[in-house]
């Protein structure tokens, strides 16, 4: 945004300036006054334009750019169009690097095209190149920097009618969810899905984009009836949606609400159809997250091996991108599946270096810390490990408190009230069957306001 609040338009649009260049591009033409100002204006009027004493109008703009053979922006402010378009030419090679190379390679480029873009004035264009330093930030794991990003961006189009924000809005809202801040990103979503509904706004890829986006928050809070609903209005909605990404990105969630319904088959169908989509675009870490959650599929389809197939597959291409938040992720989800197939030795080497600060923690994957400190208290447990597997418990539930991740967080209180129980601490094993029935209890009904409207379809 410049100094008089409007976008793309500089502080030295001036009288003066514009008449400055009319000047130089009438002379450079070899055009009198006269024939500049015909058939709509008169030479006198050129002549004061040029002087810097009137700003003409919009209509005057449109005359004089045709006569000279310009366009308006140049006129009004100095910079030729091509610029513009190069800088969004750059902007697509910089998203084709994040999709198929590293993070911090893109964002190198992306940093070099917001500054480009700023000093053009072109805030569009350099909101776009805020968006990818964002998703950068995302990919490795700097998620405060990711925060950030997405609200400069935000700022930037303040302006802007409501679906022009809703891609920085969602990836705001994805930091705060990698962060376990699961509440803080289904309001921000929620929110928006209210306000383009109640404006009239309904923007199919913008809904698309906000309801796909707040499937995994409902999911983790155990709000499953909302992540239901939030689903089969996204797939309502994707005929009516061109982008082929927004498409897979739909798949890709839906398939999570599939999954929990019990419906393996149709969520490893809805995963295929995304996998196809993000094969043709070449988006290597958006496959990888279908190859992630394929293995989360067959892992609860009893399929170990072809899990523990997937989910190295996953790991490997998210690896190679420097992708280091999602990379550990995955990690966790391996870790279980080892753990299942009988090589706990294998998980828990596997797990332990993940609970350092720099890889998981309160403010970095919350919710995979917490499964990783899970794991690792039923590897100590099978060990006939109690002290080490009760610590572990806790400090799971300590950090899956922060996010509301109301399933995980019974199953943990149910972990640990078994284990106490086990060692004749009955009063403490209640205490935590008690308050892991509390989360179970009408899962997301008590952290969620009133469900968003739904658009008229």
């Amino acid at each position: 945004m410049t100094e008089n609040g409007t976008h793309g338009i500089r502080a030295a649009d001036a009288p003066a300036d514009i008449g400055r260049r009319v000047l130089r591009l009438r002379t450079e033409r070899g055009l009198t006054q006269r024939q500049l100002a015909e058939p709509a204006y008169t030479a006198a009027y050129v002549s004061t334009l040029e002087a810097g004493k009137v700003r003409p109008s919009g209509t005057a703009l449109r005359h004089l750019a045709e006569r000279l053979g310009t366009t308006v922006e140049e006129l009004t402010t100095g910079r030729s169009p091509r610029l513009a378009t190069e800088v969004r030419m750059r902007l697509t090679d910089a998203r084709r690097a994040l999709a198929t190379g590293a993070a911090e390679d893109a964002a190198a480029l992306f940093g070099a095209l917001r500054e480009e873009a700023a000093g053009l004035g072109l805030a569009p264009e350099e909101a776009g190149a805020l968006l990818g330093l964002g998703d950068c930030a995302l990919e490795t794991g700097d998620l405060t920097e990711a925060r950030e990003h997405f609200a400069a961006a935000e700022r930037l189009l303040a302006d802007e009618p409501l679906p022009r924000r809703v891609p920085a809005l969602r990836g705001r809202a994805t930091a705060h969810l990698l962060a376990g801040e699961l509440r803080y990103a289904c309001y921000l979503l929620e929110t928006a899905v209210d306000e383009l509904n109640a404006s009239g706004m309904h923007d199919p890829d913008a809904l698309l984009l906000l309801y796909t986006a707040s499937i995994a928050p409902y999911m983790d809070m155990g709000a499953h009836a909302r992540a239901a609903h939030a689903a089969e209005l996204a797939l309502t909605l994707a005929p009516q949606v061109d982008n082929p990404a927004l498409v897979a990105g739909m798949h890709r969630g839906v398939a999570r609400t599939l999954i929990a319904e019990g419906r393996i088959a149709e969520a490893d169908a809805s995963l295929a159809k995304a996998q196809e989509l993000y094969l043709q675009l070449h988006i290597r870490t958006e496959l990888a997250h279908c190859h992630w959650m394929r293995g989360y599929v067959r892992a609860q389809n009893g399929d170990l091996d072809g899990a523990e197939s997937e989910l190295r597959t996953a790991r490997d291409m998210l690896a190679s991108k420097r992708a280091a938040l999602f990379t550990v992720q995955v990690e966790v989800e391996l870790a279980d599946v080892l753990r299942r197939r009988g090589k706990a030795a294998e998980a828990k080497a596997l797990l332990s270096p993940l609970l350092a600060p720099s890889a998981l923690g309160a403010e970095r994957g919350a919710v995979h810390a917490g499964g990783a400190h899970r794991l690792l208290g039923l590897i100590a447990e099978e060990r006939g490990e109690t002290e080490s597997a009760e610590e572990h418990y806790c400090a799971a539930l300590s950090l899956l408190e922060r996010t509301g991740a109301a399933g995980d967080l019974a199953d943990l209180c149910r972990l640990l009230g078994d284990l106490l129980r086990r060692t004749g601490r009955i009063d403490a094993a209640l205490d935590a069957y008690r308050t892991g029935l509390g989360h179970r209890a009408a899962p997301g009904t008590t952290t969620l306001g009133p469900a968003p409207t739904s658009p008229p379809l």
